[in-house]
């Protein structure tokens, strides 16, 4: 069972008569954590209700989805295999290692032609009775489950909502509650996604209201870091207790130190920060680095 989401108050960064909170998607569930508990749900539904014998998906060596749809599918009673963006020869990450203690089978597909070797393999999902969802959970179906956060808070009274963007699965989970008054601003962690935005709207479950892409926070590319950031990381830590991850929240957070700092925000409104969960990214730096 998943605890319902909760609010923190980030006291120590109100200024300009802000208020300023987090959604705590962190603390849903240990292993199936923060949007993974909501994306995934409409697929293992999907999943079941076709009587499918096992779920497939893809990501990287230290993927937070895989993870989570490994233990998922193991309590839910479906076999799961994990298309992996590495070589069968590298060592096992701590993130595989957990997945394969869940029961998932692990298929290595390398790096230089993993998109091509994902797309060949989708097609298999007309002819076998193997479930398909895509890297991160990407499509409607997750971006439907993410909506479903409406039942457990409010977010209608907020100004401004920043969150991290990896498929933008969530984002679009997100912009399908939000009014035409609330500004929606995403930080993309990939470098140079010239495509986010129409991959975005595509699975959209309504038509779009405005939101924000901004694209100058990716700290060089999908799971790299700086220095800036980690002190970033490491400072939030210090004066909320909040742990983060190099891959999205560390660079939601570096973003949102960055646009308090540059006045982005006007004066006097609430401002919600989305922690989407999942610290998988953090195995890959040496011990020691983060505070947390």
């Amino acid at each position: 069972m998943h605890t319902k989401a909760t609010i923190s108050h980030l006291n120590h960064y109100e200024s300009n008569g802000h208020t300023i909170d987090m959604l705590r998607l962190d603390l849903v569930h240990p292993i199936v954590s923060g949007n993974k508990w909501y994306k995934l749900s409409g697929y293992l539904q999907d999943a079941l209700s076709k009587n499918a014998s096992h779920i497939a998906s893809f990501g990287g060596p230290y993927s937070n989805h895989i993870v989570a749809l490994a233990f998922a599918g193991k309590a839910i009673g479906l076999q799961t295999i994990g298309y992996i963006r590495s070589n069968k020869d590298e060592p096992l990450t701590p993130s595989l290692e957990e997945a394969l203690s869940y029961g998932m089978q692990l298929e290595f597909l390398g790096r230089t032609s993993f998109q091509e070797l994902k797309a060949s393999i989708l097609q298999e999902e007309k002819t076998s009775n193997t479930y398909f969802i895509d890297e991160g959970g990407y499509g409607k179906l997750g971006a439907i489950g993410f909506a479903s956060i409406a039942e457990e808070v409010n977010i209608s009274s907020y100004d401004y909502i920043l969150a991290a963007v990896g498929t933008g699965t969530m984002l679009a989970g997100l912009i399908s509650l939000c009014q035409p008054h609330q500004k929606i601003i995403g930080i993309p962690v990939l470098k140079n996604e010239g495509t986010i935005r129409s991959e975005i709207n595509s699975i959209l479950p309504k038509e779009p209201i405005s939101y924000e892409l901004l694209h100058q926070f990716h700290q060089g590319g999908y799971a790299k870091t700086t220095n800036e950031q980690i002190q970033c990381m490491n400072q939030f830590w210090k004066h909320t207790n909040i742990a983060t991850d190099i891959v999205y929240t560390g660079k939601l957070v570096t973003a949102f130190e960055t646009l308090l700092k540059d006045e982005y925000f006007e004066k006097g409104k609430k401002i919600l920060l989305i922690h989407s969960g999942g610290l998988q990214g953090n195995r890959s730096i040496a011990p020691g680095i983060l505070h947390f």
